[in-house]
């Protein structure tokens, strides 16, 4: 047997945070149903040409395992979706095996306690600060040897969390350590994000949840080597306002208002009605287009409603005003309805093959070539989607 005919194939472990929620339920179910060549590559960037020949990681080399703090299982979120007309009933009993070697993977979660009750909590550990962090890191290390893995991508799907004020010294790089050994109660996002860290395990936050924002974990993943995505994850409305903005602003058309009405009614909806976690969600979407557009006048209007009948489907309606030559006042309405979980999985998908390409070339930090995944994107830059995806050919092709 010769070297190559002896070598083992790479298997790239994927742990959720959220692991039984939508997007992580679609996200498992498709690259299972990519591996089997079951399914269509459609809507992963991915696997457009531009990106042959990186050696991304093949869908049959992803194992999925994660940390949940709600009950259920893999298969009865999946009937949900099925239910929704997003998840194929057929596809839902062929992987019926896969589900369930998932479910034996997920480990109990944390949430804060002011949280649990919103987003339904009832299987969260009751650590704290570094207690925490220790046990999150043995959970990713269990994770690594029993399933004989080269790399974790950790990845952040849990509900938004509010958006109240983290305490200052555990945002700063020289006193995190104290922070986390006080016993304080710290967002359950910061806390995930510095057991991936420390265990040298690439880190994706397509929530807008502080995660490894903090600068005492930017600074952190810098020194230990460690590659980093996010956040707030750009699938629907902020989409289209990054296409559509630079139009206005490159044909030189003065946009009096932007108005967006949101309505979804999936369990992140139930939690956007609270106001503090809706804070960051539309801060987010908002300052993508008054950031496009530079213009200190614009009057601009995001909302998020609930609409309980929706289920997982979201619908954004938007009219923006705008002055053209002569004066003339117009106007763009458009109306986008999708379901924010068959758009998210395969960026969730995309976005873990990019950081495993990341993690092989020694990057760390902010990868700011994938900017354009995210309303808030990690390392900042301009928000032009065509210019973002410019950028990210460049990126793997080796030119930036």
């Amino acid at each position: 047997m010769n070297a190559q005919q002896g070598a083992q194939p790479r298997r790239i472990g994927v742990w959720v945070i959220g692991a039984r929620g939508a997007v992580a339920t679609c996200a498992a179910y498709g690259a299972a149903g990519l591996a089997a060549l079951r399914l269509e590559p459609l809507g992963l960037v991915s696997e457009d040409p531009s990106f042959a020949g990186l050696g991304l990681a093949p869908f049959d080399a992803l194992v999925f395992g994660g940390h949940e703090v709600r009950p259920g299982t893999l298969r009865e979120a999946g009937v949900e979706l099925v239910r929704a007309g997003i998840l194929p009933a057929a596809l839902l009993e062929e992987l019926e095996a896969e589900a369930r070697a998932i479910d034996a993977r997920v480990r109990p979660g944390i949430v804060q306690r002011c949280e649990a009750e919103l987003v339904g909590a009832c299987e969260s550990s009751g650590e704290r600060g570094l207690a925490a962090v220790e046990r999150l890191r043995a959970d990713l290390r269990a994770f690594r040897a029993a399933e004989r893995l080269e790399r974790v991508v950790v990845v952040h799907l849990a509900s938004a969390e509010a958006g109240a004020a983290c305490p200052r010294e555990a945002l700063d790089p020289t006193s995190w350590r104290t922070a986390l050994e006080s016993g304080a109660e710290l967002p359950a996002s910061l806390l995930y994000a510095c057991a991936a860290i420390e265990e040298r395990c690439p880190y994706l936050n397509f929530t807008p949840s502080i995660g490894a924002s903090a600068p005492a974990l930017l600074a952190r993943a810098h020194e230990l080597g460690v590659p980093l995505a996010g956040q707030d994850g750009k699938t629907g409305e902020t989409l289209l306002k990054t296409v559509l903005a630079p139009m206005f602003a490159k044909r030189r058309l003065r946009v009096l208002g932007w108005h967006g009405y949101n309505m979804l009614g999936n369990r992140d909806g139930r939690v956007l009605t609270d106001p503090d976690h809706k804070a960051a969600k539309v801060r987010n979407k908002d300052r993508v287009l008054r950031e496009l557009l530079g213009d200190p006048a614009l009057h601009s209007h995001v909302s998020i409603d609930l609409l309980p009948s929706l289920g997982d489907w979201k619908t954004a309606m938007d009219f923006v005003h705008f002055e053209g030559f002569l004066g003339a006042r117009m106007s763009l309405q458009f109306t986008w309805t999708g379901s924010d979980s068959a758009l998210a999985a395969p960026l969730v998908l995309d976005l873990v093959r990019f950081l495993d390409l990341a993690a092989r070339r020694n990057e760390s930090g902010p990868i700011t070539a994938l900017a354009p995944f995210f309303k808030a994107p990690l390392g900042g830059g301009d928000h032009d989607f065509s210019a973002q995806h410019e950028r990210l050919l460049a990126w793997a092709r080796g030119a930036s």
